[in-house]
């Protein structure tokens, strides 16, 4: 890749986070349903939950609604939610306190495994037997050599 192309990919990555005063988009309604869990014991997003007239999903429809028609943004309302009941009604854990390894644990499992396996795989390809060379013979042990001879002078006596 040429010097120019990375400072083009650079400046395009950046770019968006470097205007300043950059008009955020409101929040959907959608949008924060999805970013809440319905506390009825269903496990889905409020926007998700399924059951009919929920008694948990249903009220945060509408406080949600009534939060957006006030033009709170989107970090205020769940805010207000976790407030309202525990950092548990956020369907993605924040990365303060103890909540990074929720973010950081997956990855590094799989690190670790990746790492485990490349090991072992490395181990084993060490320690196998290299293949015998292409034309040799693998070695015979003499008793069935005598064997192999005797039967073969049955079939062609005058050898």
């Amino acid at each position: 890749m040429t010097r120019f192309a990375v400072t083009l990919v650079l400046a395009l990555l950046v770019a968006p986070l470097a205007t300043p005063g950059a008009a955020e988009e409101p929040p959907t309604q959608s949008e924060i349903e999805e970013a809440l869990t319905c506390q009825c014991g269903c496990g889905l997003t409020v926007h998700s939950c399924n059951h009919l007239q929920c008694p948990s999903g249903e009220p945060m429809k509408d406080e949600i609604r009534r939060r957006l028609a006030l033009g709170e943004s989107r970090e205020t309302i769940l805010a207000a939610f976790a407030a309202k009941y525990g950092e548990k009604v956020l369907s993605s854990p924040t990365m303060r306190g103890f909540n990074w390894l929720a973010w950081i644990t997956p990855f590094a499992v799989l690190l670790v495994a990746g790492t485990v396996v490349v090991i072992v795989v490395r181990g084993r390809l060490r320690h196998a037997p290299a293949p015998a060379p292409a034309g040799t013979p693998a070695p015979m042990d003499p008793g069935a050599r005598a064997r192999l001879e005797r039967a073969l002078s049955e079939l062609d006596p005058d050898a």
